[in-house]
């Protein structure tokens, strides 16, 4: 047997950090020396085939995605026979043999995940190791979830047949991902062993099968000593996680291609270069060919080259090289993601094929220039994400149609490169990549988070440098992968092992390579969540290398604020080339037996340790719907800007690297008082990369001074695309012309009064025909509301102050204000206005927040003004200032002008217009996965809440703009409980009504950078709130 092991044996010897004297290595899952056992060397993906015909006559020919129907494929996916065990001492030993009997052994899907289907327990950890960190050995430390399960083993079986036609075939094994080693037997016999689970394991089973039926017999360890390399921040499943299939080869056989490409510096010339390996598992030959064709995407042939293979010993492989020249080559970017297939017939000296198969090729080239990454001479800025494989109801098993639809979801919201954290994603989402146009950073199956000294520790080198060279020789033909990123968070200066990966990748190709732990060695600097001025000092240092920001922005929970002064930065840096959010989908899974739209979290399944809701930092949810951050991204991203709307012209500059203007169509409305009273559509003029244009739109002469007016303009794409319908919004933008103005006051006395009545109860009435106000003047609140006989309110709270809101940014415990109530007093005024007025000291811990609250009331009109001055001290921030009320649920009804229709907040707004926007209160939730404050709309001018009668109440700004929220939830209720799939249980019949003064920006700084301090809300001042509620009478009324 082949054993792949450390360097050398004597080096082991002489280690310093030796593995556990008191504890022999006998396992090879406990040994980093042994990862693999008679594995086959890696190579690219690819398909074999009998014939070209054959290989043109599959629907996956050019859609590597889909099934292949090569008749030298047999895929293995499908039920297995499967046995669990919380221990190897447990397993069933002697399972691998085809006379033992597996028919009462359970059923399981493959791929899948074990815990997926209810075998032991899903744990979430970031850091932490869930086993002991005493490498390499798989340990329980108290209290954790190892302690019941110390190391499951799953027990796999499937009997199979091979087709009569691969009769004197060579016959290959093939396994896309096993979480975390595994030994397989065929028919019997030991065949080999392997870690890594995010790579390929392949193995030549020719000697083991025989005809008929045969037994495979797979058994897998949950942990191993790789383990310790695969600390990654998510839910640690197990099994047999990816396809699984057969394929058969000629003796002579095409074992692996290599495209490389070069092209000319005006673009006009490239040369695509082949460097193929033909292995021989027969006797001697001479005399056979490779006939490489390469065709363009209308099956065009654009050339021929024929290279001989020459004589290849018994045993022995052959590399051959050769080159073809392309004139006027269509390059490949993720704009215009051009592909050509790269055609391979191996002939033998008669000229009949062996084999075929077929490479999906894009001709483009990469170049660092003046500290900046350029894609076939252009400018490019790599606008991303990072994404973990998750899926709520199959875990790491994602089935195609989600890789589909995470990559339409990246298009359509203005994201252009895929950070694969961390690991090598599953091989038939590259060539997805490729065909919709994604830039990738494809990063190996490497952290150890919870224990940097292994990357300095030499023993562990080969295992290193092994997960590099498996995802290089896997990915290596794939346009889309732009960086090679060694691994994530393995230490830093304490990482010397990374210089040896980095030496195999260049070694294997000359893509940029990336590391943030260690600027040395890499070809890209990156950092993790560095602030503004740490963005600023570095693009400003001499560091000849491009910048990255590989996370950034950490999207948990109701996040992303300052995603737009990152990216105004990027693009007016020297050096910086672009960030990926933290993360794209929310890590929650399903509970087996519970609804699917009910998502969990670390500690959800009794695992320990956990890092309880960490994992779900998605800008979509785990059933991929799209949220308000998802919406952010897609306007900061946007590669198209507007500037200068004046004159019935606007200034449309082209931030595409590739795409003309001419590609999309310009939609315009013109808005008075947030409702449209003009709209149309014109034409883009051609505008190349990098430029701009001027675009006429008659707008000025339906601009006014007789109301608030904006320009909403809309770019769509002119004709539909492999991933959006013809008319698609790709960039948008609002111009507002002059500052809104709130009514003022009238000057007109009121005739009517009030009629004013004090009972004993210390109870204040105003009433009219129009309005009657209840004031309890043992507390200064407005106890009732009533238009037309009913209370607006629900209870007799009316107004109190709102200082409070739980999202995982700030999230702090509940603490009840301690309100001390310090005057009451009420008057009738000369304006025929009734004025009462309520103060009070508000107390949180240690802070203390004076405020009064002043009612003027209008008999005649049934109007009520409010207005609220807060006095803010120096020495303490505060996550909002404003009032909040209990309002009848009769109306659950909102229409309001404001931003929205989105939830938006002070730094994370820009997506969300002017606009008059209209939603129930079920539908201003949000779906967060963890409970928390939800639902703001931002520089509100007045909303309604109406019941379906249309009879309801209006608040008008009487000063600066607000915001508000309407829940059927209390901030309180957020804190209390955990889930956000429970709150329909606490649902609130009535609605919480916030009017907010001032609100805190969201940052980041669930992990990363709070909010810039422009949208900290000011210390040492007074804020003042200035509404005024007028009733809404229907005609019925």
């Amino acid at each position: 047997m082949l054993i792949t092991r450390t360097i050398a044996s004597v080096l082991a010897l002489s280690m310093a950090w030796a593995l556990d004297a008191k504890s022999p290595v006998v396992n090879d899952w406990e040994n980093p020396q042994v990862f693999e056992i008679n594995k086959e060397p890696g190579h690219s993906t690819y398909v074999p085939y009998a014939s070209v015909g054959e290989m043109k006559a599959d629907p996956a020919y050019k859609k590597a995605w889909i099934r292949t129907e090569s008749s030298r494929v047999r895929l293995l996916n499908g039920i297995w026979k499967f046995n669990w065990v919380r221990q190897p001492s447990e397993r069933p030993v002697d399972f691998y043999k085809p006379g033992y009997d597996v028919s009462l052994w359970d059923d399981i899907e493959v791929p899948s995940n074990w815990e997926m289907h209810g075998y032991g327990t899903p744990i979430y950890t970031n850091v932490t190791y869930p086993f002991a960190p005493e490498p390499p050995f798989i340990r329980s430390a108290p209290g954790f979830t190892l302690e019941q399960e110390p190391n499951a083993v799953g027990s796999y079986r499937k009997d199979f047949t091979i087709p009569e036609d691969w009769n004197g075939k060579q016959i290959f094994i093939h396994f896309d991902g096993v979480y975390s080693a595994f030994y397989l037997w065929i028919n019997g016999s030991k065949v080999g062993y392997s870690q890594d689970s995010c790579t390929d394991a392949e193995f030549d089973i020719t000697k083991y099968v025989r005809k008929g039926t045969n037994t495979l017999a797979v058994e897998v360890y949950r942990w191993c000593d790789g383990s310790y390399l695969e600390d990654q921040d998510m839910f640690r499943l197990s099994g047999i996680h990816r396809d699984v299939y057969l394929f058969a080869t000629p003796k002579v056989r095409l074992r692996d291609v290599y495209l490389t490409s070069a092209v000319s510096g005006d673009l006009s010339e490239a040369t695509m270069n082949v460097r193929a390996k033909v292995h021989n598992y027969g006797g001697r030959t001479d005399g056979s060919r490779l006939m490489v064709t390469l065709t363009d995407d209308h099956d065009g042939v654009v050339s021929k080259v024929e290279l001989p293979v020459g004589a290849v010993a018994a045993g022995g492989e052959a590399v051959i090289e050769g080159s073809i020249a392309v004139a006027d080559p269509r390059l490949w970017s993720a704009e215009i993601p051009e592909l050509y297939s790269v055609d391979f017939e191996l002939v033998d000296a008669e000229g009949k094929t062996l084999e075929a198969t077929t490479q999906r090729y894009g001709f483009r080239k990469i170049e660092v220039r003046d500290r900046k990454v350029y894609i076939n001479n252009s400018l490019v800025y790599f606008k991303g994400v990072n994404r973990h494989e998750t899926h709520p109801e199959f875990g790491k098993a994602i089935p195609v149609e989600s890789m589909i639809e995470d990559i339409l979801l990246f298009k359509k919201n203005n994201i252009n490169t895929v950070r694969t954290s961390h690991y090598p994603n599953d091989p038939k989402i590259y060539a997805l990549f490729d065909y919709y146009g994604i830039y990738v950073m494809d990063e190996a199956n490497l952290e150890c988070h919870g224990l940097w000294s292994i990357s300095g520790n030499p023993l562990w080198e080969p295992a290193y440098v092994m997960r590099q060279i498996r995802m290089v020789e896997r990915d290596k033909n794939h346009p889309g992968v732009i960086f090679w990123s060694m691994g994530n968070e393995c230490g830093r200066k304490e990482a010397t092992n990374f210089k040896a990966c980095y030496k195999a990748i260049k070694a294997l190709d000359d893509r940029l390579v990336h590391y943030e732990g260690s600027s040395d060695p890499a070809d890209v600097y990156s950092r993790m969540y560095p602030s503004i001025q740490d963005c600023e000092s570095l693009d400003k240092n001499s560091d000849p290398r491009p910048f990255f920001i590989c996370e950034n922005t950490h999207a948990m929970g109701n996040a992303i604020g300052n995603l737009k002064e990152y990216w105004d930065l990027i693009e007016s840096s020297g050096r910086m080339i672009g960030s990926c959010v933290w993360d794209w989908v929310d890590q929650g899974l399903n509970m087996p037996g519970e609804p699917e739209d009910s998502y969990y979290f670390g500690g959800s399944f009794g695992d320990h340790p956990n890092d309880f809701n960490f994992c779900c930092n998605g800008i979509v949810t785990p059933d991929r719907d799209e949220t308000p951050k998802l919406a952010q991204v897609k306007k900061v991203h946007q590669f198209i800007s507007f500037s200068d709307a004046s004159c019935d012209y606007v200034t449309v500059t082209n931030k595409y690297a590739f795409l003309d203007l001419d590609n999309f169509v310009l939609d315009y409305s013109v808005l008075k008082d947030g409702s449209a009273v003009k709209s149309g559509s014109v034409a883009l003029p051609s505008c190349k990369p990098g430029n701009s244009v001027k675009v006429a739109i008659p707008f000025s002469a339906e601009i006014g001074s007789d109301g608030e007016y904006f320009l909403d303009l809309y770019a769509r794409l002119k004709d539909s695309s492999i991933w959006a319908e013809k008319g698609h919004v790709v960039a948008a933008e609002q111009f507002a012309f002059g500052p809104y103005v709130a009514p003022a006051a009238s000057d007109n006395v009121v005739s009517m009064h009030f009629k004013v009545i004090e009972d004993n109860r210390n109870l204040l009435y105003l009433r009219s025909p129009k309005v009657v106000l209840v004031f309890d003047g043992s507390t200064g609140r407005l106890a009732q509301l009533q238009y037309e006989g009913v209370n607006v309110f629900s209870g007799r709270d009316g107004f109190s102050f709102n200082y409070y809101r739980s999202i995982d940014n700030d999230r702090r415990e509940y603490v009840e204000p301690v309100s001390r109530f310090v005057g009451f007093s009420h008057r009738q005024l000369e304006s025929g206005l009734y004025e009462v007025t309520a103060s009070y000291v508000d107390s949180v811990g240690k802070i203390s927040l004076p405020y009064t609250v002043t009612y003027l009331a209008d008999a005649e009109s049934g109007a009520v003004r409010v207005k609220a001055d807060f006095s803010v001290g120096k020495d303490y921030s505060l996550p909002r200032v404003g009032l909040k009320a209990l309002i009848s649920s009769r109306f659950g009804n909102v229409t309001w002008y404001g931003r929205g229709p989105m939830e938006n907040y002070p730094d994370r707004k820009d997506c969300a217009f002017v606009g008059v926007y209209s939603l129930s209160v079920d539908e201003m939730a949000e779906k967060y996965v963890r409970a928390q404050s939800m639902g703001e709309r931002c520089d509100v001018r007045w909303l309604s809440m109406t019941d379906n009668d249309d009879f309801g109440v209006r608040i008008s700004t009487k000063g600066n703009l607000f915001h508000f929220s309407a829940q059927h939830y209390t901030d309180q209720d957020l804190w209390n409980v955990v889930y956000g799939h429970e709150l329909p249980a606490i649902r609130k019949e009535e609605t919480v009504l916030c009017l907010d003064a001032a609100m805190r920006g969201l940052g980041n700084a669930s992990c990363g950078q709070g909010p810039l301090p422009e949208y900290e809300i000011a210390r040492g001042c007074t804020w003042t709130l200035d509404f005024e509620i007028t009733p809404i009478l229907p005609l019925s009324f």
